[in-house]
């Protein structure tokens, strides 16, 4: 069992029983509470009425309304509660939609468990370590072009217009502030942000540069702040170079 799992509560939303119930009996072995919820409907009335939740498995096929559409509903209503997507749709404007819509992860079925034990397992020690880094130290800001981040009240201004995060772009945006100016491999953040070591899917930080440009870059099309270097990684800019 890991640390984080002693006290974690999760949210699997899965309108395919067998695989719902799969779940719920190996996370629960792991040593997680787990709640199901087979429709939208029913994983917002749970959201609502009972304890806030550690983290939420959410299936995009549902009968009620796409994992899409409830996880925009969620970060709208300013929940900020970390969400791994499960689909079967593995084309990468689906992978874009569904980390676009506020999601923290994105899996493909089929997927093998240990992988998304591992990222669960991340996603909660991650939240862990910034909820302690928030009870001991001062409120950390930070500013570059016309852009405003409050990291632990978890508030972003660009100009006039606030800006909704997920708690992974939130880190990957620090990490990049605390790295101005140098190349950063995608193996990098992967483990530094991610919290994974060896992972050789990289599309994920892609997804996510992509996610940070359409935020704070003034032409997403043509970064400034937010540059690919070929063959090599990324580098942050907060002084904006052609």
């Amino acid at each position: 069992m890991s640390e984080d799992a002693e006290s974690a509560r999760l949210l699997v939303v899965e309108d395919e029983r067998h695989l719902a119930t799969g779940l719920k009996l190996n996370f629960e072995f792991e040593g997680y509470a787990v709640e199901l919820a087979g429709t939208a409907r029913e994983a917002m009335r749970k959201l609502a009425a009972q304890e806030p939740f550690s983290l939420i498995v959410l299936d995009v096929s549902l009968p009620d309304t796409d994992g899409f559409e409830l996880c925009r509903r969620l970060r709208k209503a300013g929940d900020h509660t970390p969400v791994i997507m499960l689909t079967a749709r593995n084309r990468a404007v689906d992978r874009v939609e569904g980390l676009t819509s506020g999601a923290d992860d994105y899996l493909t079925k089929p997927f093998e468990l240990d992988e998304l034990m591992a990222r669960v397992d991340s996603l909660l020690r991650r939240r862990r370590w910034e909820r302690e880094a928030g009870t001991r130290a001062p409120t950390s800001t930070y500013s570059f072009a016309n852009v405003v981040i409050d990291f632990d009240r978890h508030e972003v201004q660009v100009g006039e217009r606030a800006v909704d995060l997920t708690q992974l772009e939130l880190d990957l945006l620090r990490y990049f502030a605390r790295n101005p100016g140098r190349v950063i491999r995608r193996g990098e953040l992967l483990e530094k942000v991610w919290k994974l070591r060896n992972y050789p899917n990289t599309r994920t930080v892609d997804n996510f540069v992509l996610r940070l440009r359409r935020h704070f870059e003034p032409e997403p099309a043509r970064p400034v702040h937010f540059l690919s270097v070929r063959g090599a990684g990324y580098k942050f800019n907060p002084e904006g170079a052609a």
